[in-house]
């Protein structure tokens, strides 16, 4: 054999081995919610669905899907489910579209944790024709559409949550916005410091979801930095989002938590309000409590 053909054939294989390596293993894809399995709209079944989407994976390259049984250090399952299928005007047009909202969960088991994380798709079509099978034709592919786009934030995902932190705090000037986003999700879980001025951040967003993910990551971080600016975020807003609030502050603790929900307990024009700073003061001064040495010494006494 020439050598310049020996050295073309050694590096095909390097790649292909590196390419294998690099596809990131899926143990389980399952489907849940009723708009999988029973949909007059689209008008396939949940197995049709799944085939749909696992044939989509495969094809990206990006994932290795393993046989029934077949485990693998470091694989994640996958749970899909459609929160809607549905046909919408836009603007006041004349025509319809077609759309479809996809949501992944992602998990992964690991000897001492367990990682969790969703991403979320939204695929549009215009319906072309007033026909059943225009409107069917269009629904399925804004779910092609939809979980295209839900498979590409898993692969970006997982390849975050497998990187160390230094490297994500790289990615978190990156200028694609989606690998920020995937840094900072894998920063706060591992309760790195450096995501708490980011998170804080996100409670100014307009987006309701996004700001209910920075709260609840920020409460996992016990981020008591945020506690000023979630006292500053409930200022006219409505009872039931400042109940929650008020428990997210609770649940992060601290001087300046516990002074505010003292306040709010006892001067709240609003009883409702009131109940949740009390109750949160009443969580919060019970966890204090059994932080203690002594509540620990007494703990160990009395068993």
């Amino acid at each position: 054999m020439k050598p310049g053909l020996l050295i073309v054939l050694v590096a095909l294989s390097l790649g292909a081995c590196r390419s294998r390596e690099s596809r990131l293993p899926v143990e389980h894809v399952t489907l849940k919610g009723a708009t999988v399995v029973d949909n007059g709209l689209l008008a396939w079944s949940a197995s049709d669905i799944q085939e749909l989407f696992t044939g989509m994976l495969r094809d990206s390259r990006r994932f290795e899907l393993l046989e029934e049984g077949k485990r693998a250090k470091g694989a994640w399952s996958f749970s899909l489910e459609l929160p809607f299928t549905r046909e919408s005007l836009k603007d006041g047009g004349t025509y319809t579209f077609a759309e479809v909202g996809a949501s992944l969960s992602l998990e992964r088991r690991g000897p001492e944790s367990v990682q969790r994380y969703q991403v979320v798709g939204i695929g549009e079509v215009r319906v072309e024709g007033k026909q059943p099978e225009a409107r069917r034709k269009a629904l399925r592919e804004a779910l092609r559409r939809a979980l295209a786009q839900v498979a590409e934030a898993a692969s970006l995902q997982m390849v975050a949550a497998d990187r160390d932190d230094a490297a994500l705090l790289i990615d978190l000037q990156s200028q694609d916005e989606r690998v920020r986003e995937f840094a900072l999700r894998v920063l706060a879980d591992r309760r790195n410091p450096a995501a708490a001025p980011l998170l804080i951040r996100q409670l100014q967003e307009e987006d309701a979801q996004t700001v209910r993910q920075a709260i609840g990551a920020l409460v996992e971080m016990k981020a008591r930095a945020a506690v000023p600016a979630l006292i500053e975020l409930v200022k006219d807003r409505e009872i039931g989002f400042v109940q929650e609030v008020v428990f997210a502050i609770g649940e992060i603790g601290g001087t300046e938590a516990e002074a505010y929900l003292f306040t709010v307990a006892q001067g709240h024009d609003q009883p409702d309000v009131q109940a949740a700073a009390q109750q949160a003061l009443d969580t919060l001064y019970a966890a204090h409590k059994l932080a203690t040495p002594e509540a620990r010494g007494t703990d160990r006494a009395e068993h």
